[in-house]
């Protein structure tokens, strides 16, 4: 597995074992994103920050088996985006809210 964000962030993943790619700018998030999906790494672990930096990146591996991109929060905490996309992700493979379904309707 491989993780994708802010210093602090990715490097705390570093002692799980996981390949940690520090990145801050949209581009260098492509370019660690490319580098670790060209290594083979499934999953790749995003912080929601370097996620919507990179949204072209993230529609790119949308539909592909592998790696599996997911956003997860940073240091900052999270704003839902990571959630969202897992919302969004469910929906469309099943067809239905199951996860966020609103009780009483």
């Amino acid at each position: 597995m491989g993780v994708v964000g802010e210093r602090d962030v990715a490097l705390a993943f570093k002692a799980m074992g996981m390949k940690v790619i520090p990145a801050e700018t949209p581009e260098a998030v492509a370019r660690a994103v490319f580098r670790l999906a060209e290594e083979g790494v499934p999953v790749i672990f995003m912080t929601e920050r370097a996620a919507r930096m990179a949204p072209e990146t993230l529609e790119k591996y949308r539909t592909s088996a592998s790696p599996v991109l997911i956003p997860i929060p940073g240091s900052q905490g999270t704003d839902g985006f990571g959630m969202r996309r897992v919302k969004a992700n469910v929906e469309k493979a099943i067809g239905a809210d199951i996860l966020f379904e609103k009780e009483g309707d």
